[in-house]
């Protein structure tokens, strides 16, 4: 008796929440709306969280959604005045000059590439060629390219680019293919490289963002449905979820396909393997928006709901993202997206937005879908908060579409 009342209660809850959302759907936004989401959010996250934190990859992380709101904010001045619209967007942009300058604009600082490590974990100053110490160069090279005009280097000794000319140029030049064994890495490299073709322009990081996601590819890309493994530990057979799934982990998949599209937006079409590069991002988007939760979200174990149920905001942020840049950009259309972007915009702000500007259901750091891990509405961090921001600010570029 007390199963069966339990069992109904949840079809109720479930129900409310799909009214819940097809009540929010119905919602008309506009881009000042938005924008004033994006304000409160980043603005609530920048005082209460210093600037001055190391440049591993969660505090990059989200540093590469406040450099977007900088951009967003420097398109269009919105609803506010321009005094107060100019302030708010140079805040922004010091918070992370501030946390570069910290950082002294490098990611790990061991300064003998013989000493240079990647093939595992760490988090040592010597993990010069590992992902979770290159994805700061992405924020450096775009402050960069804010001072100078955007204009490419002219002088490859200015401090704000001179670590990652000295260790992307090492990682080009190198034999080695095999940089980016876990998925998250696509996010935290490949927009590195194109930022150093967009820098240089030097065709060698496209060669070699190409040889090492082929690498990628040979361990983690499922074939069958175009989703990415987390990394070689969780490939199926070989390992499955409790119900004898595959284990697609969602910040997993969402790291990849934000990485894509900041890819896309960076190299040009006329680059020989760019068709190959669009081909894996729109099968990654059909794939994920299969996956999809009703509420909007994506479980943390996308395949297998209930390998770990309940609201996760990272992956569907960045899924969000992706989404909307394919659209925005003519890659994806919006009669097959629309509904799914809809939905997911719903979740991130009726759930994972709080009052007061907080991003929660964002998991822990990790590596995987785990089974009873604690994910509610005070669940933050920093690399959340960066895909939040991605995703607001391309939603609101969609709707100035």
């Amino acid at each position: 008796m007390q199963q069966k009342y339990a069992n109904i209660m949840k079809r109720l809850l479930l129900l409310a929440c799909l009214l819940n959302t097809l009540a929010a759907q119905a919602k008309q936004w506009t881009a000042d709306e938005v924008r004033n989401i994006i304000s409160r959010v980043n603005t609530y996250w920048q005082t209460n969280n210093p600037a001055e934190v190391r440049s591993f990859w969660d505090n990059a992380a989200y540093h590469t959604g406040n450099i977007e709101v900088y951009k967003l904010f420097s398109e269009k001045e919105g609803k506010k005045d321009d005094t107060e619209w100019t302030k708010e967007r140079q805040q922004m942009l010091d918070y992370s000059i501030r946390w570069a300058e910290h950082n002294q604009w490098k990611g790990a600082k061991e300064p003998d590439p013989a000493k240079w490590k990647y093939k595992n974990y760490g988090e040592g100053q010597d993990y010069v060629l590992f992902g979770d110490w290159q994805i700061c160069f992405q924020t450096y090279i775009d402050l960069y390219l804010i001072g100078n005009g955007q204009q490419p280097v002219s002088n490859t000794q200015d401090p704000k680019i001179k670590r990652a000319i000295e260790v992307m140029s090492y990682e080009a030049d190198s034999k080695a293919s095999d940089y980016w064994w876990w998925a998250d890495a696509l996010y935290m490299v490949m927009p590195v490289m194109t930022k150093m073709y967009k820098l240089t322009g030097d065709t060698k990081y496209l060669r070699k963002l190409y040889e090492n996601l082929l690498y990628s590819d040979s361990i983690m890309l499922d074939k069958e449905t175009g989703l990415y493994f987390r990394d070689g530990k969780y490939i199926y057979p070989k390992h499955k979820t409790a119900n004898g799934e595959k284990d697609f982990w969602a910040r997993g998949d969402g790291w990849v396909l934000a990485g894509l599209a900041k890819v896309l937006q960076d190299m040009p079409e006329t680059y020989v393997r760019q068709p190959f590069f669009v081909e894996k991002y729109v099968n990654l988007a059909r794939g994920v928006k299969k996956l999809q939760q009703p509420q909007g979200h994506w479980t943390r174990s996308m395949a297998d709901p209930e390998q770990a149920p309940g609201y996760e905001t990272s992956g569907t942020a960045f899924f969000c993202y992706g989404l909307l840049w394919g659209v925005n950009h003519g890659y994806l259309s919006k009669k097959e997206f629309g509904t799914t972007i809809d939905k997911a915009w719903n979740y991130l702000t009726k759930i994972a937005l709080q009052k007061d500007g907080k991003v929660g259901y964002v998991q822990p750091i990790g590596e995987r879908a785990i089974p009873g891990q604690t994910v509610d509405a005070n669940s933050q961090a920093n690399f959340g908060v960066g895909a939040f921001l991605l995703a607001a600010c391309e939603y609101c570029r969609y709707l100035e579409k």
